[in-house]
Protein backbone atom coordinates (compact mmCIF):
# COMPACT_ATOMS: atom_id res chain seq x y z
CA UNK A 1 0.00 0.00 0.00
CA UNK A 2 0.99 3.38 -0.55
CA UNK A 3 2.09 5.80 2.07
CA UNK A 4 0.32 6.53 0.06
CA UNK A 5 -1.42 2.65 1.74
CA UNK A 6 2.52 4.26 3.99
CA UNK A 7 1.60 0.55 4.54
CA UNK A 8 1.08 -2.67 6.35
CA UNK A 9 2.75 -4.45 7.98
CA UNK A 10 2.11 -7.63 10.77
CA UNK A 11 0.53 -6.00 13.80
CA UNK A 12 -3.18 -5.24 15.26
CA UNK A 13 -5.98 -4.21 12.60
CA UNK A 14 -8.99 -2.15 12.87
CA UNK A 15 -11.42 -2.40 15.68
CA UNK A 16 -14.16 -0.84 14.03
CA UNK A 17 -15.84 0.23 17.31
CA UNK A 18 -15.52 4.07 17.27
CA UNK A 19 -15.75 5.27 20.56
CA UNK A 20 -17.79 8.61 22.02
CA UNK A 21 -16.05 10.55 24.92
CA UNK A 22 -18.94 12.67 24.15
CA UNK A 23 -20.90 11.03 26.35
CA UNK A 24 -18.22 9.25 28.87
CA UNK A 25 -15.31 7.97 27.91
CA UNK A 26 -12.28 5.53 29.36
CA UNK A 27 -13.07 6.06 33.07
CA UNK A 28 -11.71 9.58 34.12
CA UNK A 29 -7.75 10.77 34.45
CA UNK A 30 -5.02 8.91 35.96
CA UNK A 31 -2.20 10.36 38.00
CA UNK A 32 -0.58 12.18 35.02
CA UNK A 33 -3.93 14.11 34.01
CA UNK A 34 -4.55 11.82 31.17
CA UNK A 35 -7.45 10.29 29.96
CA UNK A 36 -7.81 6.62 31.62
CA UNK A 37 -5.19 4.25 30.80
CA UNK A 38 -2.79 6.56 28.83
CA UNK A 39 0.35 5.29 28.79
CA UNK A 40 3.30 5.32 26.64
CA UNK A 41 2.67 2.85 23.51
CA UNK A 42 -0.40 1.82 25.33
CA UNK A 43 -2.13 1.40 22.19
CA UNK A 44 0.13 -0.84 20.69
CA UNK A 45 -1.55 -4.28 22.12
CA UNK A 46 -4.85 -2.38 23.80
CA UNK A 47 -7.76 -0.50 23.29
CA UNK A 48 -6.79 3.11 25.15
CA UNK A 49 -10.05 4.32 27.37
CA UNK A 50 -12.48 1.92 26.01
CA UNK A 51 -16.25 3.28 25.18
CA UNK A 52 -19.15 1.97 24.54
CA UNK A 53 -20.97 5.31 24.32
CA UNK A 54 -23.04 6.38 21.74
CA UNK A 55 -22.68 10.02 20.30
CA UNK A 56 -20.14 12.93 19.49
CA UNK A 57 -18.64 13.70 16.24
CA UNK A 58 -14.90 12.25 15.02
CA UNK A 59 -12.85 15.09 13.34
CA UNK A 60 -9.94 14.09 11.18
CA UNK A 61 -7.24 16.36 9.12
CA UNK A 62 -5.24 15.71 6.50
CA UNK A 63 -2.52 17.75 5.31
CA UNK A 64 -3.20 16.43 0.94
CA UNK A 65 -5.99 15.03 -0.64
CA UNK A 66 -6.90 11.65 -0.96
CA UNK A 67 -6.03 9.81 -4.20
CA UNK A 68 -9.89 9.33 -4.25
CA UNK A 69 -12.20 8.48 -1.40
CA UNK A 70 -14.31 5.96 -3.89
CA UNK A 71 -13.48 2.82 -2.86
CA UNK A 72 -12.94 1.54 -6.20
CA UNK A 73 -10.38 3.92 -6.80
CA UNK A 74 -7.60 4.05 -3.92
CA UNK A 75 -4.65 2.55 -3.15
CA UNK A 76 -3.56 4.70 0.58
CA UNK A 77 -4.24 2.86 3.43
CA UNK A 78 -5.55 5.93 5.10
CA UNK A 79 -8.57 5.51 2.53
CA UNK A 80 -8.59 1.75 2.48
CA UNK A 81 -9.57 2.14 6.14
CA UNK A 82 -11.64 5.47 6.39
CA UNK A 83 -13.77 3.86 3.79
CA UNK A 84 -14.94 1.62 5.80
CA UNK A 85 -17.17 3.97 7.79
CA UNK A 86 -19.39 3.80 4.22
CA UNK A 87 -17.95 0.67 2.01
CA UNK A 88 -18.21 -3.72 3.36
CA UNK A 89 -16.07 -5.44 1.62
CA UNK A 90 -16.36 -9.47 1.20
CA UNK A 91 -13.73 -9.86 4.48
CA UNK A 92 -11.96 -7.63 6.68
CA UNK A 93 -9.35 -7.48 9.73
CA UNK A 94 -10.43 -8.36 13.03
CA UNK A 95 -11.04 -5.56 15.43
CA UNK A 96 -8.54 -6.39 18.06
CA UNK A 97 -5.75 -4.93 19.64
CA UNK A 98 -2.12 -6.54 19.17
CA UNK A 99 -1.32 -9.40 16.40
CA UNK A 100 -4.92 -10.60 16.88
CA UNK A 101 -5.74 -7.99 14.55
CA UNK A 102 -4.29 -9.08 11.75
CA UNK A 103 -6.90 -12.42 11.27
CA UNK A 104 -8.89 -12.13 8.45
CA UNK A 105 -12.96 -11.94 8.92
CA UNK A 106 -15.68 -12.17 7.30
CA UNK A 107 -17.59 -8.69 6.58
CA UNK A 108 -20.16 -8.81 3.75
CA UNK A 109 -19.82 -12.20 3.40
CA UNK A 110 -20.93 -14.91 5.72
CA UNK A 111 -17.77 -16.29 6.18
CA UNK A 112 -14.67 -16.54 4.76
CA UNK A 113 -13.88 -18.03 1.26
CA UNK A 114 -14.36 -21.52 0.35
CA UNK A 115 -11.04 -22.83 -1.76
CA UNK A 116 -11.79 -25.49 -4.92
CA UNK A 117 -8.80 -28.29 -3.92
CA UNK A 118 -6.20 -26.46 -6.34
CA UNK A 119 -7.39 -23.23 -4.69
CA UNK A 120 -8.50 -21.59 -8.29
CA UNK A 121 -11.67 -21.51 -7.04
CA UNK A 122 -13.53 -19.18 -4.04
CA UNK A 123 -17.20 -18.73 -3.12
CA UNK A 124 -18.34 -16.35 -0.93
CA UNK A 125 -21.74 -16.13 0.39
CA UNK A 126 -23.20 -12.48 1.19
CA UNK A 127 -25.03 -11.61 4.18
CA UNK A 128 -28.87 -11.29 3.91
CA UNK A 129 -30.38 -8.16 4.91
CA UNK A 130 -27.74 -5.70 3.91
CA UNK A 131 -29.00 -2.65 2.44
CA UNK A 132 -27.38 0.50 0.40
CA UNK A 133 -28.07 3.77 1.95
CA UNK A 134 -31.11 4.15 -0.37
CA UNK A 135 -32.96 0.60 1.13
CA UNK A 136 -32.30 -1.61 -1.80
CA UNK A 137 -30.74 -4.91 -0.98
CA UNK A 138 -27.12 -5.49 -1.80
CA UNK A 139 -26.29 -8.51 -4.22
CA UNK A 140 -23.63 -10.60 -5.55
CA UNK A 141 -23.88 -8.31 -8.62
CA UNK A 142 -23.20 -5.41 -7.16
CA UNK A 143 -19.89 -7.22 -5.74
CA UNK A 144 -19.06 -8.35 -9.25
CA UNK A 145 -19.49 -4.86 -10.58
CA UNK A 146 -17.62 -2.77 -8.29
CA UNK A 147 -14.52 -5.10 -8.89
CA UNK A 148 -14.93 -5.01 -12.51
CA UNK A 149 -15.46 -1.13 -12.61
CA UNK A 150 -12.40 -0.98 -10.45
CA UNK A 151 -9.95 -3.27 -12.22
CA UNK A 152 -10.60 -3.11 -15.84
CA UNK A 153 -11.16 0.74 -16.57
CA UNK A 154 -8.14 2.46 -16.04
CA UNK A 155 -9.34 5.21 -18.32
CA UNK A 156 -12.00 6.11 -15.26
CA UNK A 157 -10.24 4.59 -12.59
CA UNK A 158 -6.84 4.37 -12.49
CA UNK A 159 -5.08 3.93 -8.68
CA UNK A 160 -5.82 0.96 -7.13
CA UNK A 161 -3.91 -2.49 -7.57
CA UNK A 162 -4.44 -5.26 -10.39
CA UNK A 163 -4.91 -8.40 -8.28
CA UNK A 164 -8.07 -9.18 -9.70
CA UNK A 165 -7.35 -8.18 -13.64
CA UNK A 166 -4.36 -10.44 -13.03
CA UNK A 167 -5.70 -13.58 -11.42
CA UNK A 168 -9.31 -13.44 -12.55
CA UNK A 169 -9.80 -16.56 -15.73
CA UNK A 170 -9.80 -13.71 -19.06
CA UNK A 171 -9.09 -10.74 -17.12
CA UNK A 172 -6.28 -9.62 -19.82
CA UNK A 173 -8.95 -9.47 -22.11
CA UNK A 174 -11.89 -8.00 -20.67
CA UNK A 175 -12.37 -4.26 -21.42
CA UNK A 176 -14.33 -3.04 -18.28
CA UNK A 177 -18.03 -2.20 -17.85
CA UNK A 178 -17.67 1.13 -19.47
CA UNK A 179 -16.61 -0.63 -22.97
CA UNK A 180 -18.52 -4.04 -22.32
CA UNK A 181 -21.97 -3.15 -22.53
CA UNK A 182 -22.96 -7.40 -22.39
CA UNK A 183 -24.61 -7.78 -19.33
CA UNK A 184 -22.68 -11.02 -18.38
CA UNK A 185 -19.57 -8.86 -17.96
CA UNK A 186 -16.82 -11.08 -17.06
CA UNK A 187 -17.48 -14.43 -16.92
CA UNK A 188 -14.87 -15.25 -14.56
CA UNK A 189 -16.79 -14.33 -11.86
CA UNK A 190 -20.47 -15.67 -11.31
CA UNK A 191 -23.02 -15.01 -9.27
CA UNK A 192 -25.61 -17.52 -9.70
CA UNK A 193 -27.91 -16.17 -7.46
CA UNK A 194 -28.26 -12.70 -4.88
CA UNK A 195 -26.18 -14.07 -2.16
CA UNK A 196 -23.13 -16.37 -3.75
CA UNK A 197 -19.83 -14.99 -5.85
CA UNK A 198 -17.42 -17.48 -7.60
CA UNK A 199 -14.41 -16.45 -9.07
CA UNK A 200 -12.59 -18.37 -11.57
CA UNK A 201 -8.71 -18.15 -11.17
CA UNK A 202 -6.11 -18.62 -14.08
CA UNK A 203 -3.91 -20.25 -11.04
CA UNK A 204 -3.73 -20.82 -7.30
CA UNK A 205 -3.96 -18.07 -4.91
CA UNK A 206 -3.27 -18.51 -1.73
CA UNK A 207 -3.94 -15.47 -0.45
CA UNK A 208 -7.34 -15.24 -1.80
CA UNK A 209 -9.24 -14.11 1.98
CA UNK A 210 -6.75 -11.23 1.72
CA UNK A 211 -7.08 -9.63 -1.46
CA UNK A 212 -11.15 -9.42 -0.59
CA UNK A 213 -10.51 -7.38 2.15
CA UNK A 214 -9.56 -4.85 -0.63
CA UNK A 215 -11.96 -1.90 -0.82
CA UNK A 216 -12.80 -2.81 -4.28
CA UNK A 217 -14.74 -5.47 -3.35
CA UNK A 218 -16.93 -2.52 -1.16
CA UNK A 219 -20.64 -2.97 -3.19
CA UNK A 220 -21.29 -0.48 -5.70
CA UNK A 221 -24.68 -0.27 -8.11
CA UNK A 222 -24.72 0.31 -11.17
CA UNK A 223 -27.12 2.58 -11.92
CA UNK A 224 -26.01 4.83 -9.68
CA UNK A 225 -22.16 4.49 -11.12
CA UNK A 226 -21.14 7.38 -13.31
CA UNK A 227 -17.49 6.25 -13.44
CA UNK A 228 -14.73 8.99 -12.06
CA UNK A 229 -17.70 11.29 -10.74
CA UNK A 230 -19.02 8.49 -8.36
CA UNK A 231 -16.72 9.93 -5.77
CA UNK A 232 -19.52 13.31 -6.02
CA UNK A 233 -22.20 10.95 -5.14
CA UNK A 234 -20.85 7.44 -3.41
CA UNK A 235 -23.64 4.81 -2.19
CA UNK A 236 -23.27 3.74 1.53
CA UNK A 237 -23.09 0.14 2.34
CA UNK A 238 -21.75 0.74 5.44
CA UNK A 239 -23.05 2.63 8.76
CA UNK A 240 -22.33 5.93 7.65
CA UNK A 241 -22.89 7.99 4.18
CA UNK A 242 -21.86 10.90 3.34
CA UNK A 243 -23.82 14.22 4.22
CA UNK A 244 -21.69 16.29 2.18
CA UNK A 245 -18.29 16.01 0.21
CA UNK A 246 -16.12 19.26 -1.16
CA UNK A 247 -13.86 18.11 -3.85
CA UNK A 248 -10.19 18.81 -2.41
CA UNK A 249 -11.70 20.50 0.99
CA UNK A 250 -13.43 18.33 3.09
CA UNK A 251 -16.12 15.78 3.60
CA UNK A 252 -18.78 15.02 6.33
CA UNK A 253 -20.49 11.40 6.81
CA UNK A 254 -23.55 10.79 9.02
CA UNK A 255 -25.28 7.62 9.93
CA UNK A 256 -26.74 5.52 7.10
CA UNK A 257 -30.44 4.62 8.48
CA UNK A 258 -30.39 1.44 6.22
CA UNK A 259 -27.45 -0.16 7.62
CA UNK A 260 -28.52 -2.61 10.67
CA UNK A 261 -26.15 -4.11 13.25
CA UNK A 262 -27.13 -7.22 13.01
CA UNK A 263 -25.87 -7.86 9.26
CA UNK A 264 -22.75 -6.15 10.96
CA UNK A 265 -20.37 -8.00 13.59
CA UNK A 266 -17.36 -5.57 12.78
CA UNK A 267 -18.55 -1.86 12.78
CA UNK A 268 -20.42 -0.60 16.62
CA UNK A 269 -20.62 2.90 14.80
CA UNK A 270 -20.57 4.89 17.88
CA UNK A 271 -19.93 8.61 16.68
CA UNK A 272 -23.09 10.61 15.00
CA UNK A 273 -20.81 11.77 12.78
CA UNK A 274 -17.78 12.11 10.66
CA UNK A 275 -15.65 14.93 9.42
CA UNK A 276 -12.70 15.12 7.47
CA UNK A 277 -10.56 18.32 6.26
CA UNK A 278 -8.04 18.22 3.48
CA UNK A 279 -4.82 20.44 2.56
CA UNK A 280 -3.89 21.54 6.62
CA UNK A 281 -0.52 21.98 6.99
CA UNK A 282 0.79 19.09 8.50
CA UNK A 283 2.69 20.93 11.38
CA UNK A 284 -0.91 22.83 11.99
CA UNK A 285 -2.72 18.81 12.21
CA UNK A 286 0.13 18.25 14.89
CA UNK A 287 -0.48 21.32 16.81
CA UNK A 288 -4.49 20.66 16.60
CA UNK A 289 -3.88 17.45 17.95
CA UNK A 290 -1.88 18.41 20.92
CA UNK A 291 -4.13 21.15 21.56
CA UNK A 292 -6.89 18.26 21.49
CA UNK A 293 -8.88 20.31 18.56
CA UNK A 294 -8.82 17.24 16.60
CA UNK A 295 -8.99 13.60 16.92
CA UNK A 296 -6.50 12.04 14.64
CA UNK A 297 -4.11 13.28 11.51
CA UNK A 298 -5.68 11.55 8.62
CA UNK A 299 -2.42 10.27 7.01
CA UNK A 300 -1.89 8.40 10.05
CA UNK A 301 1.75 8.57 9.16
CA UNK A 302 2.92 10.11 12.65
CA UNK A 303 4.08 13.68 14.07
CA UNK A 304 6.26 16.30 12.17
CA UNK A 305 10.19 16.13 13.38
CA UNK A 306 9.57 19.91 14.36
CA UNK A 307 6.58 18.17 16.41
CA UNK A 308 9.32 15.24 17.78
CA UNK A 309 10.63 17.19 20.28
CA UNK A 310 7.14 18.15 22.16
CA UNK A 311 5.68 15.22 22.65
CA UNK A 312 8.73 12.93 23.58
CA UNK A 313 9.01 15.36 26.55
CA UNK A 314 7.83 15.32 29.74
CA UNK A 315 3.47 14.19 30.32
CA UNK A 316 2.68 14.25 27.00
CA UNK A 317 5.21 11.23 26.23
CA UNK A 318 2.44 8.95 27.35
CA UNK A 319 0.23 9.69 25.11
CA UNK A 320 2.49 8.72 22.19
CA UNK A 321 2.98 5.61 20.52
CA UNK A 322 6.07 4.42 18.62
CA UNK A 323 4.78 1.77 16.02
CA UNK A 324 6.76 -0.10 13.30
CA UNK A 325 4.64 0.63 10.03
CA UNK A 326 5.21 -2.29 8.07
CA UNK A 327 6.60 -0.16 5.51
CA UNK A 328 9.75 0.52 4.39
CA UNK A 329 10.91 4.01 3.17
CA UNK A 330 13.16 3.57 -0.42
CA UNK A 331 14.39 5.20 -2.87
CA UNK A 332 12.90 4.09 -6.59
CA UNK A 333 15.95 4.18 -9.74
CA UNK A 334 13.62 3.97 -13.27
CA UNK A 335 15.36 1.76 -15.70
CA UNK A 336 13.85 3.69 -18.50
CA UNK A 337 15.62 7.18 -17.58
CA UNK A 338 18.69 7.40 -18.33
CA UNK A 339 21.47 6.90 -17.22
CA UNK A 340 19.54 4.18 -14.90
CA UNK A 341 19.27 2.22 -17.92
CA UNK A 342 22.93 0.86 -16.76
CA UNK A 343 23.53 -1.33 -13.44
CA UNK A 344 26.74 0.23 -12.80
CA UNK A 345 24.60 3.81 -12.39
CA UNK A 346 22.26 2.31 -10.24
CA UNK A 347 25.35 0.92 -8.20
CA UNK A 348 26.62 3.68 -8.33
CA UNK A 349 23.75 5.74 -6.12
CA UNK A 350 23.25 2.29 -3.39
CA UNK A 351 26.92 2.89 -2.66
CA UNK A 352 26.97 7.00 -2.18
CA UNK A 353 23.89 6.99 -0.38
CA UNK A 354 24.67 7.57 3.50
CA UNK A 355 21.36 6.15 4.72
CA UNK A 356 22.30 7.14 8.44
CA UNK A 357 21.58 10.65 7.71
CA UNK A 358 18.16 10.53 5.99
CA UNK A 359 17.13 8.66 9.22
CA UNK A 360 18.57 11.37 11.33
CA UNK A 361 16.84 14.12 8.43
CA UNK A 362 13.24 11.58 9.44
CA UNK A 363 14.17 12.74 12.85
CA UNK A 364 16.29 9.93 14.23
CA UNK A 365 15.85 6.60 15.74
CA UNK A 366 11.90 7.39 16.39
CA UNK A 367 10.57 7.86 12.70
CA UNK A 368 12.57 4.49 11.69
CA UNK A 369 15.79 2.18 11.44
CA UNK A 370 18.56 2.02 8.54
CA UNK A 371 16.78 -0.75 5.53
CA UNK A 372 18.95 -2.87 4.07
CA UNK A 373 16.07 -4.58 2.48
CA UNK A 374 12.86 -3.93 0.31
CA UNK A 375 11.13 -6.37 2.69
CA UNK A 376 10.57 -4.93 6.36
CA UNK A 377 11.18 -7.43 9.42
CA UNK A 378 7.49 -7.44 10.40
CA UNK A 379 6.65 -8.43 7.29
CA UNK A 380 6.41 -12.43 6.64
CA UNK A 381 9.07 -13.69 4.51
CA UNK A 382 11.76 -11.12 5.36
CA UNK A 383 15.19 -12.05 5.49
CA UNK A 384 18.27 -10.06 7.06
CA UNK A 385 20.89 -9.36 4.12
CA UNK A 386 22.53 -6.00 2.74
CA UNK A 387 23.63 -6.19 -0.90
CA UNK A 388 25.43 -2.80 -0.74
CA UNK A 389 26.97 -2.28 2.65
CA UNK A 390 28.88 0.17 3.59
CA UNK A 391 30.69 1.18 6.57
CA UNK A 392 28.47 2.41 9.65
CA UNK A 393 25.23 2.59 6.82
CA UNK A 394 27.16 6.33 5.84
CA UNK A 395 27.94 5.16 2.40
CA UNK A 396 30.98 4.61 0.11
CA UNK A 397 32.65 6.98 -2.13
CA UNK A 398 35.13 4.87 -3.22
CA UNK A 399 33.06 2.01 -4.21
CA UNK A 400 30.31 4.72 -5.96
CA UNK A 401 33.44 6.00 -7.75
CA UNK A 402 34.08 2.75 -9.13
CA UNK A 403 30.57 2.56 -10.52
CA UNK A 404 30.59 5.68 -12.00
CA UNK A 405 33.82 4.48 -14.19
CA UNK A 406 32.41 1.20 -15.11
CA UNK A 407 29.23 3.18 -16.49
CA UNK A 408 30.77 5.49 -18.44
CA UNK A 409 30.13 8.66 -16.19
CA UNK A 410 33.28 9.18 -13.96
CA UNK A 411 32.90 12.28 -13.22
CA UNK A 412 29.28 11.48 -12.65
CA UNK A 413 25.65 12.73 -13.81
CA UNK A 414 22.81 15.01 -13.12
CA UNK A 415 19.37 13.42 -12.44
CA UNK A 416 15.79 14.81 -10.92
CA UNK A 417 14.61 13.18 -7.52
CA UNK A 418 10.97 13.73 -6.48
CA UNK A 419 9.19 13.96 -2.81
CA UNK A 420 5.49 14.67 -1.77
CA UNK A 421 5.51 18.62 -1.05
CA UNK A 422 2.74 18.30 1.48
CA UNK A 423 5.64 15.54 3.71
CA UNK A 424 8.21 17.95 5.17
CA UNK A 425 10.37 14.55 6.48
CA UNK A 426 10.22 13.47 2.67
CA UNK A 427 11.56 16.27 1.50
CA UNK A 428 14.24 16.23 4.63
CA UNK A 429 14.99 12.66 3.03
CA UNK A 430 15.71 13.52 -0.46
CA UNK A 431 17.59 17.18 0.51
CA UNK A 432 19.94 14.14 2.70
CA UNK A 433 20.09 11.82 -0.58
CA UNK A 434 20.66 14.92 -2.55
CA UNK A 435 24.07 16.11 -0.37
CA UNK A 436 25.20 12.12 -0.62
CA UNK A 437 25.15 12.15 -4.09
CA UNK A 438 27.05 15.16 -4.54
CA UNK A 439 29.99 13.87 -2.60
CA UNK A 440 30.47 12.00 -5.52
CA UNK A 441 29.31 14.23 -8.28
CA UNK A 442 26.20 12.82 -9.09
CA UNK A 443 23.49 16.39 -9.23
CA UNK A 444 20.52 15.72 -8.19
CA UNK A 445 17.87 18.37 -8.22
CA UNK A 446 14.97 17.90 -6.27
CA UNK A 447 11.26 18.11 -7.75
CA UNK A 448 8.73 18.30 -5.32
CA UNK A 449 4.97 16.87 -6.27
CA UNK A 450 1.56 17.29 -3.73
CA UNK A 451 1.35 13.75 -2.73
CA UNK A 452 -2.70 13.50 -3.61
CA UNK A 453 -1.69 13.53 -6.80
CA UNK A 454 1.69 11.57 -6.78
CA UNK A 455 0.93 8.70 -8.33
CA UNK A 456 -2.06 9.34 -10.51
CA UNK A 457 -0.35 12.53 -12.56
CA UNK A 458 3.33 12.51 -11.58
CA UNK A 459 5.46 9.49 -10.28
CA UNK A 460 3.04 6.50 -11.26
CA UNK A 461 3.08 7.58 -14.96
CA UNK A 462 5.79 6.79 -16.88
CA UNK A 463 5.22 8.79 -19.66
CA UNK A 464 5.48 11.67 -17.40
CA UNK A 465 8.47 9.95 -15.92
CA UNK A 466 10.16 9.94 -18.73
CA UNK A 467 10.04 12.90 -19.95
CA UNK A 468 10.91 14.85 -17.19
CA UNK A 469 14.04 12.69 -15.99
CA UNK A 470 12.71 11.74 -12.95
CA UNK A 471 15.29 9.56 -13.00
CA UNK A 472 14.86 8.73 -8.91
CA UNK A 473 11.71 9.11 -7.10
CA UNK A 474 10.93 8.79 -3.51
CA UNK A 475 9.04 6.24 -2.27
CA UNK A 476 7.23 4.18 1.06
CA UNK A 477 5.55 1.37 1.13
CA UNK A 478 3.60 -1.33 3.19
CA UNK A 479 2.39 -4.66 2.53
CA UNK A 480 -1.09 -4.87 0.87
CA UNK A 481 -1.67 -7.52 3.22
CA UNK A 482 0.88 -8.92 6.11
CA UNK A 483 2.78 -11.62 4.03
CA UNK A 484 6.31 -10.94 1.24
CA UNK A 485 3.41 -11.36 -2.00
CA UNK A 486 1.16 -9.07 -0.48
CA UNK A 487 3.88 -6.61 0.23
CA UNK A 488 6.39 -7.07 -2.92
CA UNK A 489 3.82 -7.86 -5.91
CA UNK A 490 2.66 -4.06 -7.22
CA UNK A 491 5.67 -2.54 -6.71
CA UNK A 492 8.37 -5.07 -8.46
CA UNK A 493 5.91 -7.42 -10.62
CA UNK A 494 6.38 -5.98 -14.82
CA UNK A 495 2.58 -6.68 -14.80
CA UNK A 496 2.08 -3.78 -12.22
CA UNK A 497 3.46 -0.96 -14.99
CA UNK A 498 0.22 0.68 -15.38
CA UNK A 499 -0.07 3.90 -18.19
CA UNK A 500 -0.94 6.01 -14.51
CA UNK A 501 -1.44 5.31 -11.01
CA UNK A 502 1.11 2.32 -10.67
CA UNK A 503 3.29 1.60 -8.52
CA UNK A 504 6.15 -0.05 -9.69
CA UNK A 505 7.87 3.04 -10.22
CA UNK A 506 11.36 1.28 -11.27
CA UNK A 507 9.32 -0.17 -13.79
CA UNK A 508 11.26 -3.37 -13.33
CA UNK A 509 9.89 -6.04 -15.44
CA UNK A 510 12.51 -8.72 -15.06
CA UNK A 511 10.91 -12.18 -16.58
CA UNK A 512 12.63 -14.14 -13.66
CA UNK A 513 10.88 -12.32 -10.70
CA UNK A 514 7.52 -11.78 -12.46
CA UNK A 515 8.09 -15.60 -12.75
CA UNK A 516 9.01 -16.22 -8.90
CA UNK A 517 6.12 -14.09 -7.71
CA UNK A 518 3.75 -16.73 -9.64
CA UNK A 519 4.81 -19.58 -8.60
CA UNK A 520 5.26 -18.27 -5.19
CA UNK A 521 1.82 -17.16 -4.59
CA UNK A 522 0.84 -20.52 -6.02
CA UNK A 523 2.06 -22.97 -3.91
CA UNK A 524 0.04 -24.04 -1.07
CA UNK A 525 3.00 -24.66 1.20
CA UNK A 526 3.00 -21.93 3.60
CA UNK A 527 7.02 -22.96 4.47
CA UNK A 528 8.28 -22.71 0.87
CA UNK A 529 5.74 -19.77 0.13
CA UNK A 530 7.29 -17.53 2.67
CA UNK A 531 11.14 -18.57 1.76
CA UNK A 532 10.18 -17.52 -2.05
CA UNK A 533 9.20 -13.70 -0.66
CA UNK A 534 12.66 -13.39 1.03
CA UNK A 535 14.51 -15.06 -1.96
CA UNK A 536 12.56 -12.29 -4.43
CA UNK A 537 13.75 -9.83 -2.28
CA UNK A 538 17.39 -10.42 -2.49
CA UNK A 539 16.35 -10.82 -6.62
CA UNK A 540 15.00 -7.23 -6.97
CA UNK A 541 18.16 -6.03 -4.73
CA UNK A 542 20.52 -7.49 -7.39
CA UNK A 543 18.90 -5.03 -9.93
CA UNK A 544 20.12 -2.64 -8.14
CA UNK A 545 17.08 -0.78 -8.91
CA UNK A 546 15.67 -0.13 -5.30
CA UNK A 547 18.13 1.70 -2.83
CA UNK A 548 16.03 0.27 0.68
CA UNK A 549 16.30 3.70 3.11
CA UNK A 550 14.30 3.22 6.16
CA UNK A 551 12.22 0.56 7.82
CA UNK A 552 9.48 3.38 9.01
CA UNK A 553 8.33 3.92 12.64
CA UNK A 554 5.05 6.20 12.90
CA UNK A 555 5.87 8.44 16.20
CA UNK A 556 1.96 8.89 16.83
CA UNK A 557 -0.02 11.22 19.11
CA UNK A 558 -3.29 10.88 20.70
CA UNK A 559 -5.43 13.39 22.01
CA UNK A 560 -6.66 13.41 25.57
CA UNK A 561 -10.33 13.52 24.94
CA UNK A 562 -9.83 10.57 21.95
CA UNK A 563 -11.95 7.20 23.00
CA UNK A 564 -11.15 3.33 22.01
CA UNK A 565 -7.55 4.13 20.46
CA UNK A 566 -5.63 1.62 19.04
CA UNK A 567 -3.11 0.74 16.46
CA UNK A 568 -3.68 -0.85 12.99
CA UNK A 569 -0.39 -2.44 11.96
CA UNK A 570 -2.70 -3.66 9.43
CA UNK A 571 -3.51 -0.37 7.60
CA UNK A 572 0.45 1.03 7.86
CA UNK A 573 0.99 1.33 11.46
CA UNK A 574 -1.58 3.81 12.17
CA UNK A 575 -4.03 5.22 14.45
CA UNK A 576 -7.02 2.78 13.95
CA UNK A 577 -9.36 6.33 13.84
CA UNK A 578 -12.40 3.90 12.96
CA UNK A 579 -11.79 2.96 16.95
CA UNK A 580 -11.93 6.88 18.15
CA UNK A 581 -14.11 10.02 18.79
CA UNK A 582 -14.18 12.85 20.81
CA UNK A 583 -15.95 15.32 22.18
CA UNK A 584 -15.48 18.35 19.74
Amino acid sequence: MKTRRVTAGVASVLALSLGAAACGGGGGKDDDGNGGNAKKDAALTSIVNASDKKGGTVTYQHSDVPDSLDPGNTYYGWVQNFSRLYGRTLTTFKPAAGKEGLEVVPDLAESLGKPSNDAKTWTYKLRKGVKFEDGTPVTSKDVKYAIQRSNFAPEALSNGPTYFKAFLEGGDKYKGPYKDKSPEGLKSIETPDDQTIVFHLNQPFADFDYLATFSQTAPVPQAKDDGAKYVQHIVSSGPYKFQSYQEGRSATLVRNPEWDQKTDPIRKALPDKIEITFKVNPVTVDNNLLSDKVTADAAGTGVQPQTQPKVLAGKLAQQTDISYAGATQYLALNVNVKPFDNIHCRKAVQYAIDKQSVVDAMGGAPKGDVASTLLPPTVNGYTKFDTYATPGNKGDAAKAKEELKACGKPNGFSTNLTARSDRPAEVASATAIQNSLKKVGINAEIKQFPSGKYFSNFAGVPSYVHKHNLGMMSMAWGADWPTGYGFLDQIVNGAAIKPSGGNNLMELDDPKINQALKDGIANTDDAARTKAWGDIDKMVMDTATVVPLVYRKNLLFRPESAANVTVTQAYLGMYDYLLMSSSK
